[in-house]
């Protein structure tokens, strides 16, 4: 998360290194930017298994999980389907600039997501309120929003955004997962499925209706056979090992996006089988490295500073919306700030910023959980 903060701040700046950067959609290129949604989706799929896992043992059956999986999916779309329509935004004929619009979209998010504190009392009704009326600004939003340059247009679903990519991802995987936990044989099988689905996507013999063409569901099942490892590692000898297993699969998965280069380019926006091997590979090999410090040596406490980015991951990633538009109204940073090294500075601050507020945050007890 917060080296997803850190290249979204990337627009603000000029003469940085290419390779930092998103590649275009035509060119075959993997840039330190295209790596990090691909990551972000893996920890998706590391997650789902102790999450299901943790409401299994609360009692919950099934349907109940299955409820809770696409109210959090539904909650991720309707998130993406707003972010994704910001650019667009027409701000004279809708009659709000497009800062406003983001306030208010993401007030209208905490509304609604916000983590209340259980009572009984009349604050139970005070909190229901806030969250119908988060209901009814987001509603607001949508029927004033105008957009083009004619002013014409309305809200579309489009590319869906990140949020809402997420939320496909989580709402294919996590009831795939659900029921077919007890096989890892058969969870295996279905990593092997959305690979082959996205090869075939993107040789033409079969187009596929979901977002990415199997793509995103890759990177989710790769990070449950990551859980699914872990979970095997019971004994001090075999945690000891687990790093270079996982090295070991980074290394096969990354030979193996090399070879497929020979055939597909590799792209984050067409999402190439290519990116999907080479981003997973790369995923392993940082958890190897990740779980050798931290679980094996004890180095927790070394990223005890970017904590709340992980404890409160979509207040972290929706900050930025509201800090950029006070932003624009309060100051502008002098250009050599946003210039080459020193810029890409400022953009690590800005994120260790987001990361701070999001932790006052959350001693207010504001924080966003779907």
């Amino acid at each position: 998360m917060v080296l997803m903060i850190f290249v979204n701040d990337f627009w603000s700046l000029k003469g940085i290194p290419e390779w930092l950067e998103h590649s275009r959609a035509d060119q075959d290129f993997l840039g330190f930017s295209d790596i990090i949604f691909p990551c972000f989706l893996f920890i998706v799929g590391m997650s789902i298994p102790y999450a299901i896992r943790n409401r299994i043992d609360k009692g919950e059956n099934n349907l109940k999980i299955l409820f809770h999986i696409v109210l959090r999916s539904v909650a991720l779309l309707v998130m993406g389907f707003f972010t994704v329509n910001i650019s667009d935004l027409n701000a004279e004929a809708t009659g709000i600039s497009h800062g406003w619009f983001q306030i208010l979209m993401v007030a209208a998010f905490f509304l609604i997501w916000n983590v209340y504190p259980k009572t009984e009392d009349w604050k139970k009704y005070l909190f229901a309120g806030m969250q119908v009326a988060g209901c009814a600004l987001l509603v607001l939003l949508v029927f004033i929003f105008k957009g083009g340059d004619d002013g014409l247009a309305h809200m579309t679903k489009q590319w869906w955004g990140i949020l809402g990519l997420i939320g496909w991802t989580y709402l294919i995987s996590a009831p795939i997962y659900l029921f077919a936990r007890k096989s890892n044989a058969l969870l295996l099988g279905v990593w092997i499925l959305f690979t082959l689905l996205n090869i075939a996507d993107h040789t033409g013999w079969l187009k596929t209706p979901i977002p990415g063409g199997g793509a995103f569901q890759g990177f989710a099942f790769a990070g449950i056979a990551a859980s699914l490892l872990l979970d095997r590692a019971i004994s001090p000898e075999k945690r000891q090992k687990l790093p270079l297993l996982y090295f070991g699969i980074a290394i096969l998965l990354l030979i193996a996006g090399f070879i497929l280069r020979n055939f597909f380019i590799i792209s984050k926006i067409q999402a190439t089988p290519t990116w999907v091997f080479l981003c997973n590979g790369i995923a392993f090999g940082f958890l190897a490295a990740i779980y050798y410090l931290v679980d094996l040596k004890g180095k927790a406490n070394w990223f005890s500073l970017i904590k709340p980015a992980g404890t409160s991951t979509l207040t972290c990633y929706l900050i930025p919306y509201v800090y950029y538009s006070l932003a624009a109204y309060a100051f502008t940073l002098p250009v050599f700030l946003k210039t080459g090294a020193i810029g890409l500075g400022k953009s690590m601050i800005f994120a260790l910023i987001i990361v701070g507020i999001t932790s006052l945050l959350g001693k207010m007890n504001v924080k966003l959980k779907i």
